[in-house]
């Protein structure tokens, strides 16, 4: 369908690597889709902890140099125009889906993605709900079914099940019929247990108890020690950790149970979590809202806050 893209919009950028200080809410040029890509126009956009590690350079092996930057990768709006090849969407769809890592741009009110990352919105889920799962859904997802591939029966340990991979691992693996357990603040224990987690322990555990029960220990924190996870193993069992660093990827190259994961964008998967989204089987607290043009300062003040927040944070788009 031919569109016409708009000359300028507005979206959260930065021109070098830094940190809040270097956040800038500007004028863009909205490129017009290429092969394989969508224009979306965003309606909410959700933040994720690896927003900041970009921003600040720690992954510009991967993201480079081309800026200026936009930030933000989790996004849901409706499809403004798409570029040749695609055929799975069209204009006027409502979407959600993740902008490429080199690329970033969700929060912003025309944000260009490809067709691989983008699928569509169930239509009772409000696009709110549905910016705050890409990411998370989809770490959650692969983890569970793509590296461990769990089934009926089997048993999930989560390391920080509170978190926002944590929550929905707990919830994709429960509609599946995986048995869960986890570990969390223990203020926050009756919580886990709500969700079905059955022992919830604190961070720093014991576990012996726990010896030999699970078939996926998942270490969302990235702070549980590899002995640690091994003893909670049942033979055959895998260990994932979902914060990469040198070291962590040097030992998830050798043989053994641990592996590290980085989500990628893989339609059928995303699709698999925005249809347990749709039916009710996930959800995730959202902790704020703002309002595009007042993003700058409100992410600047929730990175400064050190204190423990609950529930993912959204940008909205008028």
């Amino acid at each position: 369908m031919p569109t016409t893209t708009p000359a300028t919009a507005k979206r959260v950028q930065y021109h070098r690597y830094g940190g809040p200080d270097v956040l800038r809410f500007e004028d863009f040029e909205p490129p017009a889709p290429g092969p394989g890509e969508v224009l979306v126009r965003v309606r909410a956009a959700g933040a994720n902890p690896m927003d900041r590690k970009i921003r600040e350079g720690e992954m510009k092996m991967i993201t480079g140099r081309d800026f200026p930057m936009g930030v933000g990768y989790d996004f849901a709006g409706v499809v403004a125009a798409v570029g040749p090849g695609v055929t799975r969407l069209a204009a006027g769809d409502e979407v959600l889906g993740g902008a490429p890592l080199k690329r970033g741009g969700a929060f912003a009110e025309l944000v260009l993605a490809e067709e691989t990352g983008v699928v569509r919105k169930p239509a009772g889920l409000s696009f709110e709900d549905a910016a705050v799962l890409p990411t998370v859904g989809l770490t959650a997802y692969q983890a569970l079914f793509t590296k461990a591939r769990l089934g009926p029966g089997q048993a999930v340990f989560v390391h920080g099940c509170l978190g926002g991979v944590g929550r929905a691992a707990l919830q994709l693996a429960a509609a599946h019929g995986i048995s869960l357990a986890g570990s969390c603040r223990p203020t926050a224990a009756d919580e886990a247990r709500a969700l079905g987690a059955d022992p919830v322990v604190g961070f720093t555990f014991d576990p012996a108890p726990l010896r030999g029960r699970f078939d996926l220990v998942l270490d969302t924190a990235g702070t549980l020690p590899y002995k640690a996870a091994r003893t909670l193993l049942r033979p055959g069992g895998r260990i994932v950790d979902i914060n990469p660093t040198p070291a962590k990827l040097a030992r998830g190259a050798l043989p053994g149970p641990y592996q590290v994961l980085i989500a990628k964008a893989v339609t059928e998967d995303l699709d698999a979590v925005a249809r347990a989204a749709g039916e009710g089987a996930l959800r995730l607290p959202i902790g704020g809202r703002v309002a595009l043009p007042e993003a700058v300062a409100a992410l600047t003040a929730r990175e400064r806050d050190t204190a423990p927040g609950s529930g993912k944070f959204v940008v909205t788009v008028e």
